[in-house]
């Protein structure tokens, strides 16, 4: 496991496979690391499907409206909701989509990232600029190349939970 060095601002997320350390990035996109934590705090990312999985890409989760509990998860639905708390401005910068890096996912509106987010599987410098990167796997890449592919999978892998270091 990483040596953690701002348990503040730094996730757990715990898969089948073990844990996924995340750093997360406050002076470069405060509002979003802030919405992290609050969810995270909140249970809100606990048993949350990965429903967009796609190999040599990227695993979003996130959609804590619908990917949650296993009789409401509606494959449908999957991907197109997020919290109750208003959308968040992006806050680009020049920090690369990098393997491992975390990114807002959105709609089309670049100010409408909410809930949901992805873990890049490798180096995609082609969303530079256009989405929000607030962390960094610091351990547990290989439990986030195991998750399931699938758009969505039919049986999709979850975040088991997701905790703030400070509080665990």
């Amino acid at each position: 496991m990483a040596e953690i060095k701002d348990p503040e601002n730094t996730i757990l997320m715990e898969l089948k496979g073990g844990t996924v350390t995340i750093q997360l990035l406050p002076d470069i996109a405060p509002k979003h690391v802030e919405r992290m934590k609050e969810l995270a705090r909140a249970g809100k990312y606990d048993n949350v499907a990965f429903h967009r999985v796609i190999e040599g890409f990227m695993a979003q989760t996130g959609d804590v409206a619908n990917g949650n509990m296993e009789e409401n998860f509606n494959l449908r639905a999957a991907g197109t909701g997020g919290s109750d708390l208003p959308n968040l401005p992006a806050e680009f910068s020049k920090v690369p989509h990098a393997r491992g890096s975390i990114g807002a996912a959105r709609s089309a509106n670049p100010d409408s990232a909410n809930s949901q987010f992805f873990i890049n599987f490798k180096d995609n410098d082609f969303l530079n600029g256009q989405y929000t990167v607030y962390g960094q796997v610091i351990s547990g890449m290989e439990h986030v190349d195991a998750i399931t592919r699938g758009e969505p999978a039919a049986n999709p892998d979850r975040m088991i939970s997701v905790k703030v270091a400070a509080d665990a």
